[in-house]
């Protein structure tokens, strides 16, 4: 099966599955068409899914995974640490291959609903497949209330090349940042390095947590991230190493000045 089978066979049952999606027109552009796809995963409920469908779409995934290029921790220069065990890397950190990438999650912790939406939880969820909404839903169903900020949670990652997601709610600014809402955002960074400490994990990349849709200001973000990754790296000398993960040049330049 090639890779335009492939998303052409995923695109259809997904299509099949939702009566009130019959009309939809399948595009001819492929970039139109991975845009479907993407958008029919978003908006598909965590429910059961045949083998066949995720054996097809595990086997287009780790076909793009590939395509967008995969990068490893002792890689390139641009992952040269900025301090000992402290990395810095602009791009997609659904590339990264490491035992855990951070997602920026909300409290209902099944991912981003919204097709297409630019934030990170639609973009792990997506790159995921469909099995990392339908193993949150398991985690949610047995939890039986929605996910509190500053704490994390473990998945498997399916076919990201991370081996796991962590995933965390960060505050949601209101106005003024409040001192509570420095101590959640710091618990976020604390919960998620004990919960691969835990794991026997060894390499973590977090994300700029509650920066983007929940509205926490970047500078003083990144200083909380930093501040928190260093105590608990002197404190627990366990050799986690972290990379912070950044995708806008903003973050990029606060996060350099402030590790150098």
């Amino acid at each position: 099966m090639t890779q335009s089978e492939r998303l052409l066979y995923l695109i259809k049952y997904l299509i099949s599955e939702n009566s009130e999606l019959a009309s939809i027109e399948v595009p001819a552009r492929k970039t139109a068409k991975k845009r479907l796809l993407r958008s029919l995963m978003n908006i598909r409920p965590p429910k059961k899914i045949s083998s066949e469908f995720l054996k097809i779409q595990d086997a287009y995934l780790q076909e793009e995974c590939d395509a967008k290029g995969i990068v490893s921790l002792s890689g390139p220069a641009s992952m040269q640490p900025m301090q000992p065990g402290i990395y810095l890397w602009q791009g997609d950190i659904t590339r990264l291959s490491i035992d855990a990438i951070v997602n920026a999650a909300n409290s209902a912790m099944l991912g981003c609903f919204i097709p297409c939406h630019g934030c990170i939880d639609n973009a792990i969820h997506s790159a995921a497949g469909v099995q990392l909404r339908l193993e949150c839903s398991r985690i949610m169903e047995n939890q039986q209330t929605e996910e509190p900020a500053g704490k994390a949670k473990l998945t498997k990652a399916y076919n990201l090349p991370c081996r796991y997601v962590l995933h965390t709610v960060g505050p949601i600014i209101h106005g003024k940042v409040a001192r509570k809402d420095c101590e959640l955002l710091s618990g976020c960074y604390r919960s998620c390095l004990e919960l691969a400490a835990a794991h026997q994990l060894k390499s973590i990349a977090f994300c700029c947590i509650s920066t983007g849709e929940f509205h926490f200001p970047n500078e003083k973000a990144a200083e909380i991230a930093i501040k928190t990754v260093q105590d608990y790296q002197n404190k627990h000398q366990n050799g986690i190493e972290v990379v912070f993960n950044v995708f806008k040049d903003q973050d990029y330049e606060i996060y350099k000045r402030l590790l150098k």
